[in-house]
């Protein structure tokens, strides 16, 4: 099921602190509801709220079928320790222009795309709420 320092007993697993996602699903005409750490889990309604509701308690089931068959559950991403390490592979071509861009700010190659990563992610941000309005 997956590297066993990213899961834990069944029984030490909380549903309630997976990661879900309801989103509207036009094809449906319903809201589609996810869990990210139990990819196959995923429920329907025209209702948000029932179709969290619904993900949330097939959740809950498969857990319970997963501790019943003493098979681990994934622990929920939040909890979950990062290294802080990627292996990210780019094109030398970009790989020369960010260690030329990292030399002419007098900082790390490491430091400039981290900030740039770190960039993104506020854009994403940014632009995710922005299309809420």
């Amino acid at each position: 099921m997956g590297n066993t320092s990213q899961q834990k007993t069944t029984s030490a697993i909380d549903a309630h602190h997976y990661t879900y996602q309801v989103r509207w699903d036009a094809k449906s005409k319903q809201y589609q509801a996810t869990v990210a750490e139990l990819t196959e889990c995923t429920a329907a309604s025209p209702s948000q709220i029932e179709a969290l509701t619904a993900v949330e308690t097939e959740a809950m089931r498969r857990i319970a079928a997963m501790h019943a068959a003493g098979i681990p559950a994934p622990i929920p991403l939040t909890e979950r320790r990062y290294s802080g390490k990627i292996l990210l592979r780019i094109p030398p071509e970009l790989h020369r222009e960010l260690s030329i861009a990292a030399a002419t700010q007098h900082i790390s190659l490491n430091r400039l795309i981290a900030n740039r990563l770190a960039g993104g992610a506020a854009d994403e941000e940014t632009s995710d709420n922005q299309s809420d309005v």
